[in-house]
């Protein structure tokens, strides 16, 4: 039996990025029972990828049927489903992989042969003033081993805001831009952000942007693409544009297609990074099942969000561990009226 349903999450702060900012956001829950035991999973459908929570929960039901009952042959079982509505697939994914955890009293990512540690994750300071991204990073200084940027504000002040993090922060810090720059702006940057020791650029064009190889290859620090990766597909197209890719469960599919692009990547000698959407632990709990195969980790965002229904990945001197009960490892715990 499978269900879904759709929950919106408070962040505890307005998150800005070039393209928006949000309070909340709308994840889909999905929940597939067998005999008397519950999987569940978690995705956030995207709007820049035409997909929402109304959309994910119309393909949970049409697809309902298609899940059979054999909850180990999960690439059978996913082979099924129409290769369409990635947020929803990747929650039905990760509602099998807790389920079959359950069933067989192992965590995930002993399932899948992995370790349960991966490296730290990275904290996201999202755009602002360059003091106040400053201000934002100084509050959290020894809690994270990783900052993150979001920059692409459009106003010229991007590296400034860059060079006031730096200012008060002594950690690896990475940039994300969200297809903000042009390729002038992004030549002109990069540069200068190497002398202040960023590890990575996430994204700096538009996704499909025909200048990406020049900037491959031009750029003084690595190039990762995540809006222009999505599934296994992109994976070689992307060998062309950048040094790495982001992998995100919701664009991907799930667990198990995210392997297989990790696999993928390597045969390219790219980087792999991980991240994630807006989620709460329990989309985060799937990501974390699989961190030990990542270069990069930015799984923070249920340190992002008011109250965390589903409490179990521990932070760990900035790593997120993934729990060693059963399945994902995580529980619900409703919030207090």
């Amino acid at each position: 039996m499978v269900s879904g349903e759709r929950v919106t999450l408070e962040l505890a702060e307005t998150f800005v990025i070039s393209r928006g900012a949000s309070d909340t956001e709308d994840v889909v829950q999905v929940e597939i029972r067998h005999n008397d035991v519950r999987g569940y999973g978690e995705a956030a459908p995207m709007d820049r990828y035409g997909e929402s929570a109304e959309s994910a929960l119309i393909y949970v039901k049409e697809n309902a049927e298609l899940l059979g009952d054999e909850p180990y042959a999960l690439d059978e079982v996913m082979a099924r489903l129409p290769a369409r509505e990635f947020a929803a697939r990747a929650a039905i994914d990760a509602a099998l992989h807790d389920l079959q955890g359950k069933l067989l009293g192992q965590p995930v990512w002993r399932l899948l042969g992995l370790g349960p540690s991966g490296p730290p994750t990275s904290w996201t300071i999202w755009l602002g003033d360059p003091d106040d991204m400053a201000r934002r990073a100084e509050s959290v200084r020894g809690r994270f081993r990783r900052l993150k940027l979001k920059l692409g504000a459009r106003d010229g002040f991007d590296v400034e805001r860059v060079r006031a993090v730096r200012g008060v922060a002594h950690v690896p810090l990475q940039i994300d831009v969200n297809e903000a720059w042009t390729i002038d702006e992004a030549l002109d940057a990069l540069p200068q952000l190497a002398t202040l020791g960023v590890e990575y650029c996430e994204q700096p064009l538009p996704a499909g942007d025909p200048s990406g190889a020049q900037l491959k290859q031009s750029s003084p620090i690595p190039i990762y693409v995540d809006e222009d990766c999505h599934t296994l597909s992109d994976v070689v197209a992307c060998a062309d544009c950048a040094h790495g890719i982001n992998i995100k469960l919701a664009k991907s599919g799930g667990i198990r297609e995210a392997v297989r692009m990790v696999h993928a990547a390597r045969s390219l000698g790219l980087g792999c990074m991980l991240g994630c959407m807006i989620e709460s632990g329990l989309g985060i709990a799937a990501g974390a099942q699989i961190a030990s195969l990542f270069d990069h980790i930015d799984l923070d965002s249920n340190l992002l969000i008011a109250h965390d229904p589903w409490p179990g990945v521990s932070f760990v001197d900035g790593v997120q561990l993934p729990s060693d009960e059963p399945g994902l490892g995580v529980h619900q715990v409703l919030a207090a009226r």
